[in-house]
């Protein structure tokens, strides 16, 4: 049987291939490679600005007609006024042509003028190395291109035809900290995720088997995010295809010609003993379940997660981490399996009111899909679907519950139970009742 969406599934791992290696080149160079200030953020400004233009450019070309729906926008590298400013667009541009301006390769690792792998209609994703120089690869764009191409992000989105999302770096922090990142990347078609990519630089090729012991406190304890970025086993590449399931990839990253010893060393240099392997998510009991969530306390609610997990019986230790690199640890089972819960912390759980977030689009419809392709359900923490065609964000969708789709509704009534029990108890600051 053919498979669905094969050009598009094999120009958006190429895609999120040389964003991988981009950001890893990016780590190595300037986080790892210089002395940073307390709080300075340019590296992962850099990187973000410098994947986006890779993957815009990669899509526009094998897709000009389609939009893209990005986090990033290039205003303020059209025009700087400093000479930082100056400095922070060289330096993308820069980034940006010597990945693009690799000749394309073949499946085998060897260069090619064009051509490319064709699907593997065994495999349920399209073919895995190919890549086209009419992807705009093995040349070099320039700034003017590059700056355009980063701004076919600002599509507002919308509830019909075809359009990407993208999310250059998803895990800002963790990929300071040389943590856990990912690249992201889906395909939606009339507001349904049709493909969904992750690439994720420094997750364990292979799953933890057990949640690792966290401390009381919850501050960045021993989490994947600590040891992984050191280990040589490491990078995935995850691909949901609706329909065709879940599948973990090597993620394969090609070093820029001008990479150093130590940025080479990040990526497998020949592919692992599995080349790629469909992902179920496990069947567990709801006393079994382990919980990812954040690192962060301000991006989720985690001592209300500990009351949840506590409801349910749970008595693994969380696995905390950045990112949508969740999503794709929940798939595979790592920790053992379980439940990816992020709640607004208070004041956030109205949504689109005074002091609400909004949850983007681009941080959840990759790795929803990967969820739902593996056995999943993915959803709000009432129960709704996560509605991709409302723009730019989840709307009204509040908070985000995914788990195996035995347990879910069992989860779910633990979430509205504990939130109602907060809000009576004024825990949530005028919230309204997570049942309504």
């Amino acid at each position: 049987m053919p498979v669905p969406f094969a050009l598009e599934q094999q120009v958006a791992i190429v895609a999120v291939r040389r964003a991988c290696a981009l950001t890893t080149t990016v780590f190595n160079k300037l986080v790892a490679g210089e002395t940073l200030v307390k709080g300075d953020k340019s590296p992962v400004t850099v990187a973000d600005f410098s994947a986006q233009a890779v993957i815009n450019t990669i899509l526009s070309q094998a897709f000009p007609d389609d939009p893209i729906v990005g986090e990033e926008d290039a205003s303020d590298l059209r025009a700087p006024t400093t000479e930082a400013g100056h400095a922070l667009r060289a330096r993308v541009v820069e980034l940006a042509d010597d990945i693009l301006a690799q000749p394309p390769l073949t499946p085998s690792g060897t260069t090619t003028s064009g051509g490319g792998a064709d699907s593997d209609p065994d495999s349920g994703i399209g073919g895995e190395g190919g890549e086209r120089a009419e992807w705009g690869l093995g040349r070099r764009w320039g700034a003017d291109a590059l700056l355009k191409a980063i701004d076919r992000g600002n599509f507002a989105g919308g509830r019909s035809g075809r359009m990407w999302t993208l999310d250059p770096i998803d895990g800002t922090k963790g990929f300071l900290r040389g943590g856990q990142y990912a690249v992201c990347l889906a395909l939606l078609i009339d507001a349904r995720v049709e493909l969904g990519v992750i690439g994720c630089p420094n997750l364990p090729s292979t799953p933890s088997p057990s949640p690792p012991s966290h401390q009381s406190s919850g501050a960045n304890t021993s989490t994947p995010d600590d040891a992984s970025a050191n280990s040589r086993d490491t990078g995935a590449l995850f691909v949901a295809v609706r329909g065709h399931g879940t599948h973990q990839l090597p993620l394969l990253v090609p070093p820029p010609p001008s990479s150093t010893t130590a940025a080479s060393a990040s990526a497998p240099s020949t592919p692992p003993a599995v080349h790629r392997r469909r992902l179920n998510m496990p069947r567990l009991e709801v006393h079994e379940l382990s919980f990812l969530e954040s690192v962060e306390k301000a991006h989720a609610a985690l001592d209300t997660n500990a009351r949840i997990a506590a409801r349910l019986g749970v008595r693994a230790e969380p696995l905390r981490m950045d990112s949508q690199a969740k999503y794709a640890a929940l798939v595979r089972g790592d920790g053992g399996g379980g439940v990816y819960l992020r709640l607004p912390v208070a004041g956030g759980r109205r949504g689109g009111g005074a002091g609400g977030y909004q949850e983007k689009i681009w941080d959840h419809a990759p790795g929803s899909l990967l969820v739902e392709e593996a056995g999943g359900i993915v959803t709000d923490y009432r129960g709704r679907p996560l509605d991709f065609g409302l723009g730019r964000t989840l709307g009204t969708n509040f908070g985000v519950v995914a788990a195996r789709k035995e347990v879910h509704a069992q989860v779910i009534d633990a979430v509205q139970a504990v939130l109602a029990e907060e809000a009576a108890q004024g825990e949530g600051g005028g919230e309204e009742s997570a049942q309504s």
